[in-house]
């Protein structure tokens, strides 16, 4: 991933380009990191080092939607609504 694409991804989801810290631009990094790695897991389903980076991904980005709902529903829903997570 590039510095621009992070940095577009900060910007759109947190305080800014430097808000690199903040639960909601890290739930949304990690939310890109996996799309992008469930659609390489799809083409190479043997590729087991990748599943496992991606079970442990989807681990941290469930820690960091637990934390906000306990710290501030209203921002947990938000970035839910906005990243698309629940159907």
């Amino acid at each position: 991933m590039d510095k621009e694409k992070k940095e577009e991804i900060f910007e759109q989801n947190g305080k800014g380009k430097t808000d690199t810290g903040s639960a909601e631009s890290q739930i949304a990094l990690f939310t890109y990191r996996i799309k992008h790695l469930t659609e390489h897991v799809k083409q190479n389903h043997k590729d087991f080092v990748t599943t496992r980076s991606l079970t442990k991904l989807v681990g941290k980005r469930r820690a960091l939607l637990d934390y906000l709902y306990d710290r501030d529903i209203e921002r947990y829903r938000a970035i839910v609504k906005k990243l698309g997570l629940r159907k």
